[in-house]
């Protein structure tokens, strides 16, 4: 068993990146470059407000974020907005309430709303969730030395689309490059100029794709920048410590050496 496991472990390294994709039905994921990738990379706060724009005002109308609490806006490595901005931002939504037996306006307080449709999946976890490995498939090589990673994916998603369509069994299907499979069933979202950026960038289909991926990426992992100090921090003691520990095994041993030499010890 151990040795049928080594050799399609072997196989799937050997295959080339191309073909274990097209063995897997995956498709072609772009590595775009984001700010917050390697141990070091942090969160581009104008580029999550931007992507906050761009998934209220467009991808709001299906998906919902109801993992995500709204006061969250305001958190030190996130979009950073002032608390009274995210009270307004609330003011916009709103939400189920148990206990009323109806809907009220949200409050910060409150988780953004749920999907608005039902094959419309929720965007909480969506970068985490297509982090996925792409390539060779189910290794996480690219992700591992490239950063390619759910951001990557969902941009790709967005900017995939060819302008193809099909119908199949009733339903309308339009080709995307970056979807599994080729075809996915949520027509282009994005067409450029879709918003108006506040700071003057220019709203190409690609820059809001990678906005709101971003966004998403960070509605998906808000304490990224944390676990990334933290890490480095431990990564620091450890390495601090395994130099006193060589340099204590030295001092210890060095009588001991000596000895075994015939030499005095210091």
């Amino acid at each position: 068993m151990f040795r049928k496991l080594t050799l399609t472990a072997a196989l799937a390294l050997a295959l080339p990146a191309g073909a274990a994709l097209a063995a897997g039905g995956a498709g072609y994921v772009e590595d775009f470059d984001f700010s917050f990738e390697g141990p070091f990379g942090t969160y581009d706060q104008m580029q999550l407000q931007r992507g906050l724009q761009v998934y209220t005002e467009i991808c709001a109308a299906c998906h919902g974020m109801k993992f995500v609490p709204i006061r969250t806006l305001a958190d030190d490595g996130g979009p950073g907005l002032p608390e009274d901005q995210v009270r307004a931002y609330a003011e916009f939504w709103e939400v189920w309430d148990p206990e009323l037996q109806d809907f009220r306006t949200a409050t910060p307080n409150d988780h953004f709303p749920e999907s608005g449709l039902e094959n419309a999946p929720d965007l909480s976890l969506m970068a985490k969730a297509r982090a996925g490995f792409h390539g060779p498939y189910g290794l996480g090589i690219n992700q591992f030395f490239k950063g390619i990673g759910g951001a990557e994916y969902i941009a790709s998603l967005l900017t995939g689309y060819t302008g193809e369509e099909k119908e199949e069994a009733g339903t309308i299907l339009y080709e995307n490059k970056a979807f599994p499979g080729g075809w996915i069933s949520m027509s282009p979202p994005l067409w450029g100029d879709d918003v108006i950026y506040e700071d003057g960038t220019e709203a190409t289909i690609e820059q809001q794709s990678k906005d709101v991926a971003a966004f998403l990426m960070w509605a998906a992992e808000p304490k990224m920048m944390a676990r990334k100090q933290a890490g480095f921090v431990a990564v620091t003691f450890l390495a601090v410590l395994t130099v006193l520990l060589y340099l204590t095994n030295k001092q210890l041993w060095a009588p001991v050496k000596a000895r075994a030499k015939g030499q005095p010890a210091e």
